[in-house]
């Protein structure tokens, strides 16, 4: 519709000239010795308005025609930049369809022409990385250090992922750790220092992510139950050297976690290695109060590292005690089987055997086979002996 209106204004601005013309009798004298020239009025206002239209065209022209180095600069850049972002959304292509020297390749076209030379060094990094071309890799993060502090935070994040990639637990901590100083602030850094961190052993740090993470919602609680009880038998194994140092790690467990079975077990095994049977029982009792667990049990018949006297006493403590869960579990078989074991150890043979044949009567089980081998081995009965021993072999 537009048009049309321009079209009525160029009509309408026709006719009033004409009838300017025709009714106008106005002229202009322009006298200039010797000469004299008269023209009228409407001739003269189209003559003035066409030399300024001719004025006002080549003013363009020139200012054009002066400006045209500058405009042909402007357009060399403008494509050039139109390249050089072609060229880095094409490595982003490439490296995601697994193309990586192809990503690579012009990754570094973009770094050349400048469009952002950061990011097409990281890409680049990532890509050698794939390649297992990891000189280049290396220069390629140099390069993205260059560019300045804006960057920082992704080429640190970058260094980390291919360390932990290249099962560099130092280094890809260091990295995280640099880039946050006291601490991760994003739930994505996080995780990765908590790999870090795991693959470095330093447990003391796990526990702490492990126990941020799980408050932020950002680790399932199953996966920061393994990484905390990890963390403290692994500490466990170090920090247990002699009684006190036991104590002084056991003090820093807190009581959810030290019932805990695989927790509890890793410690008492620390406290039998040490000698410490009693506390190696505690350990154990305290855990199968909160639940039981059938390696519990196992190992709660196992007593090491004790001369024959204390091994009867500490013995015959366990049995008591033992004998007082058969009121919920008598038809545990590694409960009867345990507790044949302590009464081996207290020297009870006949009490023994019916735990041991007890336990067979509610599963088959390869290590009452081979308890009740070792005791008709002891009383000089050879053919049950060899009985028990095949029975047990055929067990897996």
């Amino acid at each position: 519709m537009r048009w049309l209106f321009w079209l009525m204004a160029v009509f309408a601005a026709a006719v009033a000239f004409a009838i300017t013309g025709r009714v106008g009798e106005g002229y202009i004298v322009l006298v200039y010795p010797p000469w004299r020239v008269e023209i009228s009025l409407l001739l003269s206002v189209l003559v003035l308005a066409a030399a300024f239209g001719v004025a006002y065209f080549a003013v363009r022209l020139t200012g054009h025609t002066l400006a045209l180095p500058a405009q042909v600069r402007a357009f060399r850049e403008r494509r050039k930049r139109e390249q050089a972002q072609g060229a880095l959304a094409s490595a982003l292509q490439c490296y995601f369809e697994g193309r990586f020297a192809r990503a690579e390749k012009e990754a570094g076209l973009a770094w050349e022409a400048g469009s952002a030379p950061g990011i097409a060094a990281l890409i680049a990094a990532r890509a050698a990385h794939q390649m297992r071309e990891l000189g280049r890799r290396d220069q390629w993060l140099e390069r993205a250090e260059r560019v300045g502090e804006s960057l920082r935070a992704a080429r640190l994040l970058t260094q980390a992922e291919l360390a932990l990639e290249e099962r560099d637990f130092v280094g890809a901590r260091d990295a995280l750790r640099s880039m946050h100083g006291t601490g991760p602030r994003h739930i994505a850094t996080a995780r990765m220092q908590l790999r870090a961190e795991r693959g470095a052993q330093n447990w003391e740090e796990v526990l702490r992510l492990a126990a941020l993470l799980a408050k932020r919602g950002a680790l399932p609680p199953s996966i920061a139950d393994e990484h905390r009880v990890q963390a403290h038998i692994e500490m466990l194994a170090r920090d247990s050297g002699d009684r006190g140092a036991l104590d002084a790690r056991l003090r820093k467990i807190p009581s959810p976690d030290l019932v805990q079975p695989r927790v509890a077990a890793a410690a008492a095994r620390r406290a039998a290695a040490l000698g410490e049977a009693a506390l190696a029982r505690d350990l154990i009792e305290r855990g199968l109060g909160a639940e039981w667990n059938v390696a519990l049990v196992a190992l709660y018949g196992e007593i090491e590292k004790l001369d024959a006297l204390n091994r009867q006493t500490e013995a015959r403590a366990r049995l008591e005690r033992g004998e007082r869960w058969l009121r919920d579990h008598g038809e545990e078989p590694q409960l009867l089987v345990t507790l044949g074991r302590l009464c081996v150890a207290a020297e009870l043979w006949g009490k023994a055997q019916s735990y041991f044949d007890a336990s067979l009567t509610f599963g088959a089980s390869r290590t009452a086979h081979l308890e009740l081998a070792r005791l008709a081995e002891r009383e000089g009965r050879a053919v049950e002996a060899q009985k028990h021993f095949r029975r047990a072999g055929e067990l897996p």
